[in-house]
């Protein structure tokens, strides 16, 4: 668990693992007795920084990673549109690095992951435990082969094959629910909608992308940046009506 964050006025950013030693950096060093207290300190250079304590975003962004994970602007969005909260419940496969899950994890009841890939599952458990997620539970299971948990919320799919979950997804998605699946390519999209729409239980199946662009803003020169993050992914979404 990362203890404080150290921003300086140039706009960097240290992760204070342990505020009892001293942090060395090229701006210098800062003392223990400095980092505890936290707001403006400074280094032993003259460097001026501020120190405050460390939320779960900061955690969030040291997550050890394998697979490319899902974007923050596209977790939004399935945060936003499925209108999960405090009392949801979710099934989440292609656990991946456990991104995805572990923010969900931070926002409901339970979450429960499945991921077939024995290197990825134990990235996603080290994860999952460095940041000391109670109500995540990982399985190092086939989704398609079944879901244990029914009458859950929502249901997302981050897999090369998201179609071949459906038959799972009738058995443990309740009426009302959502299934969401997350893929990079079109063809992707496809073989999911057509299979979605030919299971009959889905209504109002729609396909998002989200783009996200940066602006710099330095007084009067004000532009997006010349470097964005273009395409990330496609999200589908289906809700359960039968």
């Amino acid at each position: 668990m990362i203890d404080r964050i150290l921003f300086t006025k140039e706009g960097r950013k240290f992760y204070i693992r342990d505020a009892s030693k001293d942090f060395h950096s090229e701006f210098g060093f800062f003392s223990a007795a400095d980092i505890s207290k936290g707001g403006a300190i400074k280094s032993n250079k003259g460097t001026e920084a501020y120190v405050i304590n460390s939320s779960f975003i900061d955690e969030y962004e040291r997550i050890r990673r394998s697979p490319q994970i899902i974007p923050l602007k596209d977790i939004g969005s399935i945060v936003a549109y499925a209108g999960i909260g405090k009392k949801s419940t979710v099934v989440d496969a292609g656990t991946g690095s456990g991104a995805l899950a572990i923010f969900l994890a931070n926002i409901c009841k339970k979450i429960t992951s499945y991921e077939i890939r024995t290197d990825f599952y134990e990235i996603a458990k080290h994860n999952i435990a460095e940041l000391g997620i109670k109500n995540l539970t990982i399985k190092n299971k086939d989704v398609c082969a079944g879901i244990d948990e029914k009458n859950v919320d929502l249901i997302t799919l981050d897999m090369p094959s998201p179609w071949e979950a459906i038959s799972s997804i009738k058995k443990a998605l309740k009426k009302g629910g959502f299934a969401i699946s997350y893929s990079p390519t079109i063809p992707q999209v496809s073989d999911f909608v057509e299979a979605a729409r030919k299971s009959e239980i889905f209504s109002g199946i729609r396909t998002i992308e989200v783009i996200e662009r940066d602006w710099e803003v330095t007084e009067r020169k004000i532009r997006p940046k010349s470097q964005q993050i273009g395409h990330s992914g496609f999200l589908t979404f289906a809700r359960r009506i039968l």
